[in-house]
This record gives structure tokens, C-alpha cells and sequence, in this order.
């Protein structure tokens, strides 16, 4: 249309109206571009709104994760507690059954210390006594001998 409108107006036509039929004027040039204007500046705004949008949310996105992985260091330190409560738990039960154990061997160590001690004490005094009876069955012999009639001495022990 615009080829048209040249030809025409290269023939002798006035140059008036023609061209402001065909072509935008400067007003509306003026208008289309302030829209223009208008509408790159809704763009950059919202542009500008998207990107705030977003951080917002890798903001957000980055405390969940952070909260999950302190929760998750947290439920970790509790379980690490718990464990070691229980290993100290079962060191010392085994240190006290270790404790009753040694109690209880020391105990029969000195029961069997002090039997020995009797046992040896019961056969001291049994042989005490073979001795005197021996000492005894002697002196009678020699004085039942031949009635000759000897003095004993008896020398105590």
C-alpha cells in the first residue's frame, strides 16, 4: 500500500492528504512509542518482580533446607548421646559384675586360706598329741619295766 501511495503522489498529487492517510502522523508516532515506553517499563518491572520472586524463594527454599539440616544434626547429636549413654551404662555393669567377681574369688581364696589354716593347725595339734601320748606310752613303759622305780621328768612344751 505504502508503493502505491508513492507512485500516486509522485504523479502530481497534492502531497496533503495522501500522506496522512497512508502514514502515521507524529502524534501517533509519539503515542506508539510512549506505549512502547509504557510497556518496556511494565516489562522491566515485572521482570524486576520475577527475580524478586525467585530469590525470594531460593531464600526460602535455603532456610527449609538449612532447618531440615540442623534438624537433622540435632536428631544425630541425640542419637550419638543416647549411644554413648549406653555404652557407659554397659562398661559400668560390666565393671561391677567384674567387681563382684574379684569379691567373690578374693572370698573364696580366703576361705580356702583359712581352711588351710585349720587343716594345718587341726594336724599340728593331732601330732602334739601322738607326740605326748608317745612321750606318755614311753615314760610308763620304763617305770612298768621291772619295778625298779624311776623318776620322770616331764618337761613341758
Amino acid at each position: 500500500m505504502l508503493v502505491a501511495v508513492l507512485v500516486t503522489g509522485g504523479a502530481g498529487c497534492s502531497g496533503g492528504a495522501p500522506k496522512s492517510a497512508t502514514g502515521p502522523t507524529g502524534a501517533q508516532r509519539s503515542e506508539e512509542a510512549a506505549q512502547q515506553r509504557e510497556e518496556a517499563a511494565e516489562l522491566q518491572k515485572n521482570r524486576e518482580e520475577l527475580a524478586q520472586i525467585e530469590a525470594n524463594t531460593r531464600e526460602e527454599a535455603a532456610e527449609a533446607k538449612a532447618l531440615g539440616t540442623e534438624a537433622a544434626a540435632r536428631a544425630k547429636a541425640r542419637k550419638r548421646e543416647r549411644t554413648a549413654e549406653a555404652d557407659a551404662k554397659k562398661r559400668e555393669r560390666a565393671a561391677e559384675e567384674n567387681a563382684k567377681k574379684r569379691e567373690a574369688a578374693a572370698r573364696a581364696r580366703a576361705r580356702q586360706t583359712q581352711e588351710a589354716k585349720q587343716k594345718q593347725q587341726e594336724e599340728t595339734t593331732a601330732k602334739q598329741r601322738k607326740d605326748q601320748l608317745s612321750k606318755s606310752n614311753k615314760q610308763r613303759r620304763k617305770t612298768s619295766g621291772g619295778g625298779e622305780a624311776t623318776s620322770t621328768i616331764r618337761i613341758s612344751q
